[in-house]
């Protein structure tokens, strides 16, 4: 990979935690199309749940979550009640003989919440759905929230795999973003977890950040790989000052250029493989005996998930539901939100109907990004002459290729060395919706 070639392939593109992605809902989904899709489920309906809590101390100011600083309990108690309305309405319209395989707590930060209400809402969900006892039960925290009262609250009610913020342990880069952070609070909350008997531990780390370096990036790694993660995650910060105003706080001059950022990346790929972790998908590396490693790789909103139901369902403020006919969107303001559950029971505001040609796109942009390949028996035995559309797609990426970036056959399209590592570039080509206007104001850049 040449500087030449990085900054020629540099681009603001979606992540692809879906598709169409969400700049393309609209009002045209209703609550009433919501409630009819869950009641359409089948019977026996495996189900994922992700509960948003859109609260934190502070706002990071890389941030690019749905979330919002409080300084006070009071806004976070308030919500409780109609984000517990709203687990006991859908949990009304799902099918009786349902399971919950999967269950999400992101935000925002879930550690913000009290003991209490993170018991009571842990119980309410066990008290309206049928929680397999496999299920994978995760929750996404901030370690400078964390005490020992929480961590024993959240392991009560079944937390199995923790995800820990920490982006970098540079001082100076975390001057930069707003978010002091220090190694010592980190692992005194990873410790806090394993002693509870949670030892599926997730660390997400961002390149790309204002005064990062490929030395501080290694620096960082090298403190988290002495934690011994299960799970770290790598991902692009996505500068986008037009839309998040927070982000207007951070100084540009500082932000490393695109052939900096690919050789932080690059490197901290290279130094976790060599830590004996498994690379799944673009940016996610796992030990060898994690689920992650042996099962197989999907994607959803939350990035790479060996979560297969047939339904996610979204509670909170800004959550996104995805159902076999669609997705849908709860309202993003909470007060809104607030109003829309105490009218309805449920707060959908937006969200898209998949269309045949939706269903067989997100399906090759899906493994493309699990997989970096896809079968052409494997498209044709599942959309019929529906996937001669796609062949020409390929046929022209193949036209177009002149980086070598895939290799299409009879048998299957599969990327290259040096197309896996611009996997986003290549299922743009298959995006039936990306206007490159629009992916400039909204989309990270995809090196």
């Amino acid at each position: 990979m040449t500087p030449d070639l990085i900054q020629r392939h540099a681009a603001p593109l979606p992540r692809y935690t879906s598709y169409p992605t969400a700049n393309h809902f609209s009002a045209k989904v209703t609550a009433a199309d919501y409630r009819g899709w869950l009641a359409d489920l089948p019977e026996g309906a495996a189900l994922s749940l992700y509960l948003h809590i859109p609260f934190c101390k502070e706002l990071c100011w890389y941030c690019g979550c749905s979330t919002k600083a409080v300084h006070r309990y009071d806004p976070v108690a308030d919500y409780m009640q109609p984000l517990g309305r709203e687990i006991e309405t859908i949990s009304g319209l799902v099918p009786a003989k349902h399971r919950v395989t999967h269950i999400h707590w992101g935000g925002g930060s879930p550690d913000i919440l009290k003991p209490d209400d993170i018991l009571r809402l842990g119980r309410l969900m066990r008290e309206k759905f049928v929680i397999d006892p496999g299920a994978e039960i995760a929750v996404e925290i901030d370690p400078r929230l964390m005490t020992e009262e929480q961590a024993h609250a959240f392991a009560d009610i079944g937390i199995n795999r923790v995800s820990i913020g920490v982006q970098d342990f540079d001082v100076a880069v975390q001057r930069a973003i707003g978010r002091m952070q220090s190694y010592e609070t980190t692992a005194a909350v990873v410790e806090m977890f394993r002693r509870r008997g949670v030892t599926s531990i997730n660390i997400d780390l961002v390149y790309g950040l204002p005064h990062q370096t490929v030395e501080s990036c290694t620096r960082t790694l090298e403190q988290v790989i002495s934690l011994n993660p299960d799970r770290i995650a790598i991902f692009g910060y996505a500068h986008l000052p037009e839309r998040l105003k927070h982000q207007r706080l951070i100084d540009e001059k500082a932000l490393p250029g695109v052939v900096e950022r690919f050789a932080q990346s690059s490197k901290l790929s290279e130094l976790l493989i060599e830590a004996g972790y498994t690379q799944l998908g673009l940016d996610h590396f796992a030990r060898a005996a994690d689920s992650l490693a042996t099962k197989a790789l999907a994607r959803n909103f939350q990035g790479y998930t060996t979560d297969a139901a047939d339904a996610l369902i979204g509670f909170g403020a800004s959550a996104i539901s995805r159902l076999p006919q669609g997705f849908a969107q709860n309202s993003v303001p909470v007060d809104e939100y607030f109003r829309r559950v105490s009218a309805e029971g449920v707060a959908i505001a937006r969200g898209h109907c998949f269309t045949s040609d939706d269903t067989l796109r997100a399906y090759v942009i899906e493994r493309l990004m699990c997989d970096f390949a896809f079968s052409w028996d494997d498209l044709v035995r599942r959309f019929g002459e529906r996937a001669e559309s796609i062949r020409l797609d390929a046929e022209a990426v193949v036209a177009g290729d002149a980086d070598h970036l895939v290799d299409n056959s009879e048998e299957a399209f599969r990327l290259t060395s040096r197309g896996k590592v611009l996997v986003r570039n290549v299922c743009a080509a298959f995006d039936a919706y990306l206007t490159r206007d629009v992916a400039r104001r909204r989309h990270a850049l995809s090196v």
